[in-house]
């Protein structure tokens, strides 16, 4: 089980730093409110994530055991792409170029909704964490816990240093989060190739 927390906590890390609306919104939010106005809204991916893993791995599970191997080659290209992206967001980090455009809605309903209508946590879970969880949910359903729980309690406590980091962002500067980016694409970079590796083996070992 620890395997599993462990994992979680490393793909939460990840997650949490990857450049996207949610993750805009709350450094908005944080540079105009302060980070103890915005602090509760690092929980909105608790309420919003919910109804997209049931909705994934109900559909997961219907699936044959090649279509999760597959899935899980796929989900390694999908994080080495995500990879890509944070370190070029590492090179750009002091023009501060890597964020799209803020949005505006404020709120940790309105966050949730923000998270909800991304289509990044459909895509992750569907590539990255659903197959992940099922197969630790098959193996033994303890290990599916420690997996969700790893991954969320990591993230909660990521974006909460995000939110710190923005807020004392005129004391720290750009290079800490340069730092952030590109220890965040080395872990990615990193995962997807586990990924690809272990989706490859398990069809060389079903053949």
């Amino acid at each position: 089980m620890l395997i599993h927390v462990a994992w979680g906590a490393v793909y939460g890390f990840a997650a949490a730093l990857q450049p996207g609306p949610f993750q805009t919104y709350l450094i908005t939010r944080t540079l105009r409110n302060g980070w103890r106005h915005t602090l509760p809204a690092v929980f909105a991916p608790l309420l919003s994530d919910g109804p997209i893993i049931a909705l994934v791995v109900s559909t997961l599970h219907q699936m044959p055991a090649w279509w999760l191997q597959i899935l899980r080659f796929v989900g390694g290209l999908f994080v080495l792409y995500l990879a890509f992206g944070v370190l070029h967001a590492y090179r750009h980090a002091d023009d501060g170029s890597w964020a799209p455009e803020p949005p505006a809605r404020q709120g940790v309903l309105r966050a949730a909704l923000v998270n909800v209508l991304n289509p990044g946590p459909y895509v992750y879970w569907s590539l990255v964490m659903g197959p992940l969880l099922l197969a630790g949910w098959r193996d033994a359903p303890v290990k599916g816990v420690g997996l969700l729980a790893g991954f969320y309690v990591s993230m909660v406590i990521s974006l909460t240093g995000i939110l710190l980091l923005c807020a004392g962002v005129e004391q720290f500067g750009t290079k800490v989060t340069r730092r952030l980016f590109g220890l965040s694409g080395i872990a990615l970079a990193l995962l997807g190739g586990y990924q690809i590796w272990s989706g490859v083996m398990a069809w060389w070992h079903g053949m």
